[in-house]
Formats: C-alpha cells, sequence, structure tokens
C-alpha cells in the first residue's frame, strides 16, 4: 500500500467528470487499498478517485466511529433514489483543507455499485453516510461541496485556500 497525493482545489481534475470502471480487477484493488490508506492517514471519511489524480467512478468510504473500521470501496456507485426531505449539516473535503460549510443534501439515498471484488450491491443510507456518499459522488461528477454554496461564501473559500497557500511558499 501508498499513500497517493491530495489534489487541492483549484486543480482542474477535480472540476472534471471521471469515467466508467471498465475492469474489476488487481490494480483496482491495489488503488483501493492505497485510497483507504491515504483517506485514513488524512484523516478523512471518505476519498475519490479523482482527488487522488485518477479520472475514474471509484470511491471510498468510512464513517464509522473509534476505533473500529468499516471502508467500503463503491465501483461505478450509481444513486437510484434520493429522499424528499432534506438535511443541513457541516461539510468539509480533503481537497479544501480547513475549509468547512453547512451543505444541504438528502438525508436518505437508495444507491448501486460493485464492490472491489466486481459484486453488485444496492444499499439504502441515511444520515452521515448518505451525506459522505453524496459528496463524494459529486467529485464523480466535477462538483466540489463549495459549489452547492452561494457565490460569495464559495468565493470567501476559494481565496481563504489561496491566502493559506501563498503562506507556505
Amino acid at each position: 500500500m501508498a499513500l497517493l497525493p491530495i489534489l487541492q482545489a483549484p486543480h482542474p481534475i477535480l472540476k472534471t467528470r471521471a469515467e466508467p470502471v471498465a475492469a474489476i480487477d488487481d490494480d483496482l484493488r491495489r488503488l483501493v487499498a492505497d485510497m483507504l490508506e491515504t483517506m485514513y492517514k488524512a484523516p478523512g471519511i471518505g476519498l475519490a478517485a479523482p482527488q487522488v489524480g485518477v479520472l475514474k467512478r471509484l470511491v471510498v468510504v468510512d464513517v464509522a466511529e473509534g476505533e473500529e473500521r468499516r471502508p467500503m470501496a463503491l465501483v461505478n456507485p450509481e444513486i437510484l433514489w434520493r429522499s424528499d426531505t432534506l438535511a443541513t449539516a457541516e461539510e468539509g473535503c480533503l481537497s479544501l483543507p480547513g475549509q468547512f460549510a453547512d451543505v444541504t443534501r438528502p438525508e436518505a439515498i437508495r444507491l448501486r455499485y460493485a464492490t472491489e471484488h466486481g459484486e453488485e450491491r444496492e444499499i439504502e443510507a441515511d444520515g452521515l453516510l448518505a451525506r459522505c456518499i453524496q459528496h463524494e459522488i459529486d467529485h464523480l461528477d466535477g462538483i466540489l461541496f463549495v459549489d452547492h454554496l452561494s457565490a460569495l461564501r464559495r468565493n470567501m473559500i476559494m481565496r481563504k485556500l489561496a491566502k493559506r497557500r501563498q503562506q507556505r511558499a
């Protein structure tokens, strides 16, 4: 396993739609393992392949609390249903380090995906898991959480990111 570099906004790959995964093989399983290691080290609860420079429809998530880990790899995920009930909660992103904002999303979803072993699955998710999955699938479509905010709020966050980057340089 290897730690992968996480791209930061405004990197152009983060605004690009990912392609479907064509083959579930050892290379994909290695990428899943590397993405999980990178996500845990960051630390985060979700990571999409475009965030590590791979334009494939693959995300990893783990919203388990404490020491227990329950990682999930979602290959070619597709949201089949979204609840009409919305929930607003604070979100952050490994590609926008240190930036947080309230985002409104459907409270529950039904999802179809393949595992890293090629097994087709369908699940219903709510709460934090539903939010995390929606956030990561947005990455697959070139959407960042700040794209759900007003232009004013989004621009403030992007300016803060640029300022932090300049201070480190």
